[in-house]
This record gives C-alpha cells, structure tokens and sequence, in this order.
C-alpha cells in the first residue's frame, strides 16, 4: 500500500541517485575512545551524548524496534538500493533484530528524490495519518511534522512509535476508532470505552507497564545535496537514524559520529563511529529499561549501558535508579 501511494507521488518529481565515491579520510572530533579510560568521565559524555541524539515522542520515552524490522528503499538504482537496505538490515541484525525478507511491507521506507521538500509536502498531504495517526504519545507533534515538511536538510525523518504493554504488546493509548468491548450499549459507547485501558502490576514513580516500540520510519533523501557524500557514509546516516530516534536539530560537533556527515562530508567518520554504536547497543541493550516514565532516568540508563560495555561490567543498579 505505501509502495503504491509512493509512486503516485513519485510521478512527478524528477528521479536520480547520489553518486558513490571512495570514503574520505576521518578527521576525527573527541572519540569514545578518548575517555573509556576515565570512568567518571565516560559516564558523563555518555550522558551528555545520549541527552544530545535523542528525540522521543512528545511525553514518552526513548523508543526501538520490537523483534523484525523491514527496510524498503525507493527511487534509486539496484545496487545502491541494495546496498543500503543490507546496510542497514546488518546494523538491525547486530541489535538483536531480525531483517525481514525483500517482499515485507517495508517499516522503514527510504525515499531518494529530487526537490525534497516539495515531495514531502505532497506526500504527507496525500497520507497526513501515515505521519500523525492521532495516538498520544507516538509522534512529536505538529510543530516538528512542519520543520520535517519545510527544512532544507540533505536527509530528514520521521518516527511513529506506540506505547505498548510490555507483557502482552497490545497498544496502551487508545488509537482513533477504537472501542473496547461491545459498543452495543444503551445510547451508544460510553466514554469509558473510548479511554486506554491500562493494567499496572506494580505502582512505582520511576516505572510503568508500558514501553515504546517503532512501529514506521519515513527517511527522505534529496540527492541534490549530498554533497558528495559516499553511499557507505549515507548508508550508515540511514541506519542511524532508521534504529533510533534522532533528533534532527542534534549539535553533535563536539562528538565523532556519522550524523556529523553534512558538515563537511570530506571529514566526517566513514562510517558508524564508537558513539554511533555504543548509543545503539546501549539503547537495544534490555538493561537500559527504556519503560521508565522519568524521562532523565531513561538517558542514564541508556548511559550507564553505553559505560558499562566499555567497562565489560553490568550499570550499576544505584545509577540505574537516579531520578
């Protein structure tokens, strides 16, 4: 269905493909491996690069993908498409996912396109619930959705996620046309049946039963400007973003990361960096408990897992437990 909505919208934009070049040197900034020596040090980048990427919905917390993801890449040639399908497909199959089959209804749907910002205008004008389903707490709202619409970036997202029960998946927040129960009630549904229903097991201030989960990914690439970045650099850009929810705005200057791609693609890493995976692993890691309801509890946790694979040891729980 997307696939189709897709080339409609295609149809009238002019099609062309970013031209690959042998990686530039990496002129690297501060790297990971720079303080993994100092313990105090590397808890507190690791907190201050975790505080920077992040970008969860509006009111949730930091969200990843359950089990499979499917990766889907339109309007470029086959074997750049490929590429960055594998590419990323690996990087989801290092975080304990499983790449789906090239058939799947694509989760993440990387789109390359000339004018970007007048595709994407037209493409959520087509499908605005594909990009704000009307859920609380799956999207960053409506500000964002415009800044995604009108900025002039060489690569923009989007993240839909759900907050989900965590032991049973079922959907926490009530989506639009959801009812519970019969409906077949004297005057209709009650109000009560249009409310999330919730089960909390255990009463705590910094946990809930629910977690957040990706549930679609819209990557749109404008190949005009590239700025002669090399397809194994855009293909870890991709990745990046595609697995976490990153913040467009982030000022990621200060730390060695492919997100700094677009400053100067001539020297930025070549690929994922130390940060870039340890971020990733520390946000899929299961003892980074992205279920916790205080936001700044989240970010350490995600730290502390980040630290303690550098340190070869479990996040202390007394840090894991900081408000």
């Amino acid at each position: 269905m997307l696939y189709a909505l897709l080339a409609a919208a295609l149809l009238a934009s002019p099609q062309s493909a970013p031209a690959a070049r042998t990686p530039p040197a990496s002129q690297d900034p501060v790297r990971l491996e720079d303080v993994v020596v100092d313990a105090r040090r590397l808890e507190d980048t690791a907190e201050a690069y975790v505080d920077e990427v992040a970008a969860p919905a509006r009111r949730r917390g930091l969200a990843r993908w359950k089990d499979a993801v499917c990766i889907g890449v339109a309007n470029l040639e086959p074997e750049a498409a490929q590429y960055i399908v594998d590419r990323a497909s690996d990087v989801a199959r290092g975080l304990g996912l499983r790449p789906r089959e090239p058939d799947c209804d694509p989760s993440v749907l990387v789109i390359a396109i000339s004018d970007a910002a007048s595709f994407t205008e037209d493409f959520v004008a087509r499908r605005p619930r594909l990009f704000r389903v009307g859920g609380a707490g799956m999207d960053r709202g409506g500000a964002e959705l415009r800044d995604f619409i009108g900025d002039d970036r060489p690569i923009r997202w989007w993240h839909v996620s759900l907050p989900v029960h965590r032991e049973t998946g079922g959907a926490a927040v009530r989506l639009p046309g959801d009812v519970s129960g019969s409906g077949a009630v004297t005057g209709g549904p009650s109000a009560q049946q249009y409310a999330p229903l919730s089960r909390v097991s255990a009463p705590s201030r910094l946990n809930d039963d629910t977690e957040d989960v990706l549930a679609r990914v819209f990557i749109i690439i404008d190949v005009d400007h590239l700025n002669g970045a090399s397809l194994q650099q855009l293909g870890d850009y991709v990745a990046m973003v595609a697995m976490a929810q990153v913040d467009p705005d982030a000022d990621t200057g200060r730390f060695d990361t492919i997100l700094n791609l677009f400053d100067d693609p001539a020297t930025a890493p070549t690929g994922l960096t130390g940060w870039d995976r340890a971020y990733l692993d520390g946000l899929y890691d299961p003892r980074s408990e992205t279920h916790r309801v205080n936001q700044r509890a989240q970010v350490q946790a995600v730290a502390s897992a980040i630290a303690a694979a550098y340190r070869g040891s479990a996040p202390d729980p007394e840090d894991l437990e900081q408000p």
